[in-house]
């Protein structure tokens, strides 16, 4: 190798560095670029190193205070229904986090904050309410007993299932049917087993929510995809063509022709002037 190759090399070197820490960059959520992500990401990891080193009897308080269950949503809904989202189920060791912040990192960065938060929310309200509403239901009816009305539902799969299914459409085919798969195949897993019913029912119905809201979003996707145009600026009109009169040479000035005596009348008038 000769020396211009190695300069070449080394200069080279750098620069895909660079690009491969912006790509990687991307995937995390920014305070800039993905503010409902990052801000939100960090409430969550706040309040689930206090879940793991916090008083423990504080801890379980406040957790069962933020509980979904069909008791707290007959009493005040829209507390518990925020409250119950500001927990990670399994605390810092769960894989929830981190996989909020890798997808909400990458739906926000197409489809914006608002949509994000609304997606999120969505998921995580619709597919509550569709699995505690029927406890409730059933309770009345004295199908299960009252202590079903009192359980600790809290979390944010709801909302992460939400989040996949909605970045699901808007990413290429291999992609998109790939993530559906894994998805897919999480919610299979829990109805399966059934450890918790309605976390095991939850989860698929929030993942049909997050489908069914790409047909809301992906209007903004493709404008935040599409190239960004300048503004045209002011319209300047070039100035006339030059024409025959405004380019034709001055006029010349000829000498009036002296009259006949008039030379010979000058000197005589000089002297009389004297």
């Amino acid at each position: 190798m000769t020396a211009v190759d190695a300069g070449a090399n080394s200069g080279a070197t750098p620069s895909r560095r660079r690009r491969a820490l912006r790509r990687v960059g991307r995937l995390l959520p920014t305070p800039t670029g993905t503010p409902f992500t990052f801000f939100y990401g960090l409430i969550l990891l706040t309040l689930a190193v206090y879940a793991d080193v916090g008083d423990e009897a504080t801890v379980n308080q406040l957790l069962r205070d933020s509980s979904t269950d069909a008791a707290h949503l007959a009493d005040q809904p829209l507390v518990v229904l925020l409250a119950s989202a500001l927990w990670v189920a399994g605390g810092l060791l769960s894989a929830y986090g981190p996989a909020f912040a890798l997808v909400g990192t990458a739906l926000e960065r197409r489809v914006g904050a608002a949509r994000t938060a609304g997606v999120f929310l969505a998921g995580h309200v619709l597919a509550t309410l569709a699995t505690e509403l029927p406890v409730a239901g059933a309770v009345a009816a004295g199908r299960l007993p009252e202590a079903s009305l009192h359980r600790l539902d809290y979390g944010i799969s709801f909302g992460l299932m939400a989040c996949v299914g909605a970045l699901s459409g808007l990413l290429p085919g291999r992609w998109r049917w790939t993530l559906l798969g894994v998805a897919g195949a999480i919610c299979a897993r829990d109805l399966i087993e059934l450890v918790d019913p309605l976390a095991s029912w939850g989860h698929p119905i929030a993942l049909l929510t997050g489908v069914a809201c790409h047909a809301l979003i992906r209007d903004e996707a493709r404008s935040r995809r599409a190239p960004r145009t300048p503004a045209p600026g002011p319209v300047r009109t070039p100035p006339p063509a030059p024409t025959a009169a405004s380019v034709a040479p001055p006029p010349v000035s000829v000498p009036r022709p002296r009259a006949e005596g008039e030379a010979s009348r000058r000197p005589e008038d000089a002297l009389r002037r004297g």
